[in-house]
């Protein structure tokens, strides 16, 4: 089969060149062709202002408090642990790690354990991050194939309050952009503690002549992390390819991208606390060496963008080839006390999709109409299995199964100016799933389809003195895995299962305010609420995520953008309270829930002066393990630090530190029973955590020739 989602991928993305290539191909200008101009005048879009960090453009056409662009100027100022660093530019957003540095990251925002990213939906490029009925976790969104420098803007959105936003987009989405053209060629050497080294080269050119030669950039990196571990490092080794072809201008555009990951690594889960305490390991060290995990990953993306007349047409096409295996070991020798417990998960998967969309600028009266309407599509065919194993060696199979997946919607929407001090938009999703399940129990197989429609509605009221308020409503969703909205029995077991639904619908409110009254200060302040139908919850002993009861979580965003002179700053603050809403007599907290957020930053920048420097610092806490709250995760917070030299005009030094006050806590933790050697036969409930990495430090070495 892995042969056969290759050749599938391939043929996506051929067929979706030849469609969008003709579609943004020069036409004779209108007036030239005896064609009537439109009087409509399209106003200047937003997607192609160059964002270089978080914009104080917002008030006079946001849609929420709560959305937002950073763009390159962001990245430069924070030293980067690992690419899933990249999405914490996205205010109150945080990005930790529970196993090997190759692994998705662990993702929170807005009170979610999002786990690998369920619940909030990534794209890079247009290609969809988040993967459905993933071997690992429903929603897995695997960031570690981004190269930071070539980032050019992230766009978030809190919240389910945008009809294009189809899966995994609850609590909100971001879409990070890729440069077209670098300033200059870059070539980067990075070394540090652990054994830590990277390498990277990027430049862009022109290509052909005239006035719009179409740029193509190219980047390539090298990396090797062990980490702070003692008992053997991460071992953490790969590659990354970037080639960018890119033309066209804000009225009419076109790019094809191709991208390339391959990475292994020793993953370096989390360990019982029990076990360090007793002294039987170190906090750097682990109980079972085994655990690891490979991933390759090729994307080929095409978009386009074009004006005609009062209207603008946008179309995204993708492929994706996907090959993800990843060895674990959780509860040690809880289920097999003389073979131990390690298992394997196995993903491989081809993927193609993309979304349509088009925008007409119309007169309604005095006032402006602008109406949206679009597609967006998803095919994914899936080989995934769960595997008993040993020494990474498989010993039998618990389940294999393919699956081929569809998912996607319709959306309309609808924005108008009603006065001088109201903004409308509204909005309407139609989302359908379908999957097809065919496993190696056949009572496990099946097919299932569901559909939902989300209504959304935004109103913006202002601007007065620079300050807009805005009021938001809308419905959103998550898709559960395929495999269990079909299941009959518990593969292992073999006692009967529960279903979960194919869509869980959720509901969201923000009431925010916006404003840039105070010169450089960019402030907004939200007060939001989220309730789920249906939570997803981590299962220690499976190493994955079940559908499980229905949730609300509600709070209060704070964030601070300042820019005075050399200064820039910024503070945000997340506080949210989040239960389950059902009566259950284990209790109605929420597992990893996260109360408190608070991320602050300072850097300071001179084009006179050769040095730059900058710090920033995260808190986390208030985030109950088990259901009745008598479990808790300590609070962190961490601080790091960033200092620059310049030794040229085209030389640059600096030095990353990270964990600056060299504290010793956690990057994760979990609540569950496992059971190591000569333990009762039932195993230990324990917290199990992943610690925060050590004091350590990266010394760049950076060329603009």
């Amino acid at each position: 089969m892995h042969r056969e989602n290759l050749e599938r991928a391939a043929l996506a993305a051929l067929f979706g060149f030849a469609v969008v290539s003709p579609l943004f191909s020069e036409e004779p200008d209108e007036a030239a062709s005896g064609k009537p101009k439109v009087n409509q005048e399209i106003p200047a879009i937003e997607e192609e202002v160059e964002v270089r960090e978080r914009s104080d453009r917002m008030v006079g056409f946001a849609v929420s408090a709560s959305e937002g662009s950073t763009g390159t100027l962001d990245l430069s100022r924070r030293p980067i642990l690992r690419p899933g660093d990249v999405v914490e530019t996205v205010p109150e957003m945080v990005a930790t790690q529970h196993s090997g540095g190759g692994k998705a990251n662990q993702f929170f925002v807005r009170g979610f354990n999002l786990d690998h990213g369920t619940d909030f939906a990534f794209s890079v490029d247009g290609v969809p991050v988040n993967m459905p009925t993933h071997g690992h976790g429903q929603g897995y969104a695997d960031l570690n194939f981004l190269i930071p420098e070539i980032v050019g803007r992230a766009r978030f959105r809190k919240g389910p309050y945008w009809a294009e936003i189809g899966d995994f987009s609850s609590a909100g989405g971001v879409d990070i952009d890729l440069v077209d053209r670098l300033p200059s060629r870059l070539v980067q050497l990075t070394g540090g503690s652990f054994d830590f080294g990277r390498a990277l080269f990027a430049e862009s050119f022109s290509l052909g002549t005239g006035p719009d030669p179409g740029n193509l950039l190219v980047a390539l990196e090298g990396f090797h992390d062990d980490g702070p571990w003692t008992t053997r490092g991460d071992d953490y080794d790969g590659g990354k390819a970037v080639v960018r072809w890119s033309q066209g201008d804000s009225r009419r555009s076109f790019s094809v991208t191709a991208m390339g990951y391959d990475a292994n690594w020793l993953s370096t889960d989390q360990v019982p606390r029990r076990a360090v305490d007793s002294g039987l390991i170190g906090r750097f060290d682990l109980l079972d060496d085994g655990p690891r995990g490979e991933n390759t990953r090729f994307s080929l993306s095409a978009n386009g963008q074009r004006t005609k007349g009062n209207a603008v047409d946008r179309v995204s096409l993708w492929a994706l080839a996907n090959d993800f295996t990843l060895v674990s070991n959780f509860t040690y020798f809880l289920g097999d006390e003389d073979g131990g417990d390690e298992f394997t998960q196995l993903d491989d998967r081809a993927s193609f999709g993309g979304d349509l969309s088009r925008t007409w600028y119309l007169n309604a009266g005095s006032r402006g109409l602008q109406v949206s309407t679009g597609l967006d599509f998803r095919y994914d065919a899936i080989d995934n299995g769960l595997l008993f194993s040993q020494d990474a060696v498989p010993t039998s199979a618990i389940r294999e199964d393919s699956i081929d997946q569809w998912g996607g919607g319709l959306y309309v929407q609808l924005e108008t100016k009603l006065t001088d001090w109201m903004r409308v938009t509204a909005g309407l999703r139609g989302h359908f799933y379908d999957a097809d399940v065919t496993s190696s129990l056949n009572l496990n197989s099946g097919t299932v389809s569901d559909e939902l429609l989300l209504p959304k509605l935004s109103v913006a009221l202002g601007p007065w003195s620079d300050t807009e308020l805005y009021l938001n409503y809308g419905l959103g969703m998550h898709s559960n895995d395929a495999r269990g909205t079909v299941i009959a029995v518990d593969p292992l077991t073999r006692e009967i299962a529960d279903l979960s639904p194919p869509l869980v619908e959720s509901e969201g409110f923000d009431i925010g305010v916006r404003t840039v009254a105070i010169p450089g200060l960019q402030s907004t302040l939200t007060l939001f609420r989220l309730d789920l139908d249906s939570e997803l919850v981590f299962v220690g002993d499976a190493g994955a995520t079940e559908a499980g009861r229905p949730s609300r979580r509600e709070g209060v965003e704070w964030t601070n953008h300042y820019v005075r002179g050399s200064w820039i700053g910024d503070l945000d603050v997340t506080l949210t309270d989040g239960e389950f809403t059902d009566a259950d007599p284990s209790g109605n907290e929420i597992p990893g829930a996260v109360g408190t957020t608070i991320a602050a930053g300072i850097a300071w920048e001179n084009d006179r002066s050769r040095w730059g420097a900058g710090l920033r610092w995260r808190y986390f806490g208030d985030v109950p393990l088990i259901e009745d709250g008598s479990q808790e995760w300590d609070s962190s917070q961490l601080l790091n630090g960033r200092l620059s030299y310049r030794l040229s005009e085209r030389l640059e030094l600096q030095l990353d530190v990270f964990n600056l006050l060299d504290r010793e806590q956690s990057d994760i933790e979990y609540f569950y029973a496992s059971r190591l050697p000569g333990e009762p036969v039932d195993g230990i409930e324990d917290v199990h955590f992943h610690p925060t990495i050590r004091r350590s430090g990266r010394l760049t070495l950076r060329w603009r020739p």
